[in-house]
């Protein structure tokens, strides 16, 4: 596990925390929806990136 696959892991894990929280305050659902994309991109990037698919 390289850094930069980390760093894109735990951004991901942030966001979705981001997520979670603005669901429970009752943010509108397009800025919920956004800050899903962000999340699930930023995880797969850095679970794409780890060095277990070569």
């Amino acid at each position: 596990m390289n850094g930069l696959s980390t760093v894109f892991i735990l951004v991901g894990l942030f966001l979705l925390g981001g997520v979670i929280s603005f669901v429970k305050q009752g943010i509108s659902k397009s800025i919920v929806t956004l800050l899903g994309i962000g999340a699930t991109m930023a995880l797969l990037a850095g679970i794409l990136r780890l060095e277990v698919w070569n």
